[in-house]
């Protein structure tokens, strides 16, 4: 979704959220009767959903890769199942960079069925927990512990493509960044059953931009997140330019960045997928910060995996 998020979407007690409140219960009604309506299907393999309730930008593509990093150590032959969409050739490019293979169709029963068909143990599927139509043995929901769940409205009066009573559905949570212990307690006073896991991201690259003065830009679910990162790691960031989600650039406006850049001797710094975004392009001046996700507490993480398989 080519958005930049209001700003309103953080803020309790909004006005702007309060007139929109409407129109959200009316989508949360649509939501509802839509997905009362699905035969749901049963696969013959295990599905691990990695998703969101918090739109975007909550590290579901990275956190999909990883688990099928540990997966395949386990033995298992282990695929990225997500829904084709014009506009996600990104993320698309991203998950097969990191040497993952990718089932990608116009539905995700579809990419299943594909991976079925070349013999793989399970899938991963990559932003599925709003389809209703697939059975799913483990549901992984994951927050941003910077946003978390924003007002905790539903579009368009904030951030969530579901109440907080969805979790219902999921039995482990992944939040990227700090411990919240009070976010914690909100969830486990709700859904004592919920496992609760946190993530950091750590550059792998970070020497190509140690002692520079940085521009840098982001096209992703929450930009910020990304310029805060480059500053936790100390690195010099002097223009910050955001665009919203998926943004299709053009030469053009790469041009004008790389121009900006020389005149002001800064180095261009972006995302992987914003990179791959670009990468077309074949523009040398721009580098992305490439990032590997580390789970705290991963070896208990890795064992709860295993008892749904």
């Amino acid at each position: 979704m080519k958005i930049f998020k209001p700003q309103f979407w953080q803020k309790k007690n909004s006005l702007v959220s309060f007139l929109l409140l409407p129109l959200s219960l009316l989508l949360q009604l649509i939501i509802f009767l839509r997905c009362s309506f699905f035969n749901k299907t049963k696969f013959p393999i295990p599905i691990i959903c990695v998703g969101n309730i918090y739109l975007g930008g909550t590290g579901k593509t990275p956190l999909s890769i990883e688990i099928v990093k540990i997966l395949e150590k386990l033995g298992k032959k282990t695929a990225i199942v997500k829904k084709s969409y014009r506009n996600h050739e990104d993320e698309f490019e991203l998950i097969k960079s990191k040497q993952v293979v990718l089932f990608k169709k116009s539905s995700r029963a579809l990419a299943i069925n594909s991976s079925i068909k070349d013999k793989y143990d399970c899938v991963v599927l990559d932003d599925g927990f709003q389809d209703p139509s697939i059975i799913t043995n483990l549901n992984i929901v994951c927050f941003n512990a910077k946003q978390l769940i924003g007002n905790g409205m539903t579009i368009p009066s904030g951030p969530l493509r579901e109440t907080l009573n969805s979790l219902k559905r999921c039995q482990i949570i992944m939040i990227n960044g700090n411990k919240n212990l009070e976010f914690e307690n909100k969830i486990k006073k709700k859904f004592n059953n919920i496992s609760i896991y946190y993530s950091k991201y750590t550059p792998i690259n970070i020497n190509k931009f140690v002692k520079k003065n940085l521009l840098a830009f982001a096209g992703i679910g929450n930009p910020e997140n990304f310029f805060k990162l480059l500053e936790e790691n100390k690195l010099n960031v002097i223009k910050k330019i955001s665009f919203p989600d998926h943004y299709k650039y053009s030469l053009h406006e790469l041009n004008e960045l790389i121009n900006f850049s020389l005149k002001n001797n800064l180095k261009i710094v972006t995302t992987e997928k914003d990179f791959f975004r670009i990468k077309n392009f074949q523009l040398p001046q721009i580098e992305s910060l490439n990032i590997k996700l580390n789970i705290s507490n991963k070896e208990k993480f890795e064992k709860e995996l295993t008892e749904y398989l």
